[in-house]
């Protein structure tokens, strides 16, 4: 069979090597696993990217609920309360503001406490026995 010449290798290492620069064993060498390594990279980091955001998000709600709760509120009604009385602080703010300085987090909680609508809740009638099973 005779030899074929072409210089699709050369085109391919070169490609592959660039991106495929410090992975572990044949996939940074060999063009197929390398190729296909860095497809799965960056599959993963798009993923990631979007994972991040929801992972922050849950941090954020943890920190304000434990502080909220410090505060004798529970999250959903110190989230109900802040957007009555028009606080325009989003829950990465907040969130910070619980950890670094829990007393403007305080204050804040009040300002919400007394907008929550969980204050008609209090004077419960005498039927109310709690939640439903």
């Amino acid at each position: 069979m005779p030899r074929v010449k072409r210089s699709v290798h050369g085109r391919k290492s070169a490609a592959s090597s660039r991106a495929g620069q410090g992975l572990l064993g044949l996939k940074h060498s060999t063009y197929r696993q390398a190729k296909e390594q860095v497809e799965h990279s960056l599959a993963y980091a798009y993923r990631d990217r979007k994972n991040r955001k929801r992972e922050f998000r849950r941090l954020w709600i943890l920190r304000i609920n434990a502080a909220a709760r410090q505060n004798g509120l529970s999250y959903n009604q110190f989230i109900a309360g802040c957007r009555k009385a028009e606080i325009g602080l989003d829950r990465k703010m907040l969130a910070d503001l619980a950890v670094s300085d829990p007393e403007a987090f305080a204050a804040i909680a009040e300002q919400a406490k007394s907008r929550s609508p969980a204050e008609r809740f209090l004077g419960r009638s005498a039927g109310f026995v709690g939640r439903r099973s």
